[in-house]
């Protein structure tokens, strides 16, 4: 996206309208998991499409504490990567496993259509989109939950020990300047900042 341009960034009170309201869809659960891998883990749309149960299940076919991103779904050749999965995520995970019983085997596509097949990279920005503007969400894109994902880890990455360069390989960028251009700043945290200085 180019900058000024960017999808907006969700609030927390966004994130839990959106959750509330996939509980209506069709295919609730499913799509539980698709806001949370964008929000929790900063996929993106190509990153959802092409994400295969084999990067979150165990040999014994349990749901891992990771999502082990390979190179051939992300962007690039260089976008595999390894992300914790956030609490909220595993467990939407877990009952998408169960709700897809033998459809989870691990060549087979997390996100799925309506045939059972999985989705394109477009199908999925068209899905983002048109979920955020039923809700009357405008600016918003299948984009929005990576750069809300990327700010808010970058606003919390000192509390853990980190640094934004954390943050950067979390997000797949090859240089930590892609990676500042997601994060929205924070007039007041400046302010607090710089009076701790």
């Amino acid at each position: 996206m180019a900058l000024g341009k960017q999808a907006k960034i969700l609030s927390d009170r966004q994130v839990r309208a959106l959750l509330a309201e996939i509980q209506f869809h069709r295919y609730p659960v499913r799509d539980t998991v698709m806001v949370l891998l964008s929000i929790k883990a900063g996929l993106r749309a190509i990153e959802i499409a092409g994400l295969r149960w084999r990067t979150v299940i165990d040999a014994q076919g349990e749901i891992t504490d990771a999502l082990a991103l390979e190179n051939r779904a992300s962007k690039g050749k260089r976008g595999g990567r390894l992300i914790p999965l956030h609490p909220d995520l595993k467990y939407a995970l877990v009952a998408l496993q169960r709700e897809r019983g033998d459809k989870a085997r691990p060549d087979l596509p997390v996100i799925f259509s309506e045939r059972d097949r999985g989705l394109s990279a477009g199908a999925v920005s068209v899905w983002f989109f048109r979920l955020y503007r039923g809700l009357g969400m405008i600016g918003c894109s299948s984009h929005s939950g990576r750069r809300t994902f990327v700010t808010k880890a970058a606003r919390k990455v000192s509390e853990v020990g980190g640094s934004l360069r954390d943050v950067q390989l979390l997000a797949g960028h090859a240089n930590l300047a892609t990676t500042s251009k997601y994060i929205e700043g924070d007039e007041d945290a400046q302010r607090k900042l710089v009076a701790l200085i």
